[in-house]
């Protein structure tokens, strides 16, 4: 499985605005010293191979915040919050104003605007988003965490609020990976 570059790109983009470009400048060569992958130039198409976005994450989370990986959380909603804004690259996704086409449509568009596998299916039924994910071969509590926060904020920008809630999990052994969110207002 791989990770396409821009999610790479939200997170220098996130770090440089909270931290500053100098403390970002100064994690790249720690990083690639590490893992070689890094010492290249990354783009938003370049692919990620997941095992080295898990990586970069981990050392993200160790470098900026005192090692706290539920910030996998955090890091989905601020990529969220970033590629949904008006100057974010993904921007367009949510001029639909329909709640049931952005469900059907805008949030398994998302998954493949970052992910090479699985398939996200998703209803919107009682006013209760059911996203699911299949066909996944990669397995981390962390990463299941970080699209609960990501789809969580998308669903805000959109103009909803949830609550959120993980049912199953690949991590706990289940088949796929699904989330409830329950639109509150």
């Amino acid at each position: 499985m791989n990770v396409k570059g821009i999610i790479y790109l939200t997170a220098k983009s996130t770090i440089i605005e909270a931290f500053g470009e100098e403390k970002w400048n100064a994690f790249v060569p720690k990083l690639a010293a590490k893992d070689k992958f890094f010492g290249n130039a990354i783009f938003s198409l370049t692919l990620i191979p997941m095992e080295k976005f898990i990586f970069f994450l981990d050392e993200m989370v160790k470098e900026f915040f005192n090692n706290d990986m539920m910030n996998y959380v955090t890091f989905g909603m601020v990529s969220a919050q970033y590629a949904l804004s008006a100057d974010g690259p993904y921007k367009a996704y949510i001029l639909t104003k329909d709640t049931k086409q952005f469900v059907d449509f805008v949030l398994p568009k998302l998954w493949s605007s970052y992910f090479d596998e699985g398939k996200v299916t998703t209803l919107f039924k009682d006013n209760v988003i059911h996203f699911k994910i299949t066909g996944l071969t990669f397995k981390h509590y962390y990463f299941e965490k970080l699209l609960m926060g990501y789809y969580r904020q998308a669903i805000k920008v959109f103009g909803k609020k949830t609550n959120a809630k993980q049912v199953r999990s690949l991590v706990s052994g289940d088949d796929d990976i699904y989330f409830q969110f329950e639109i509150k207002d």
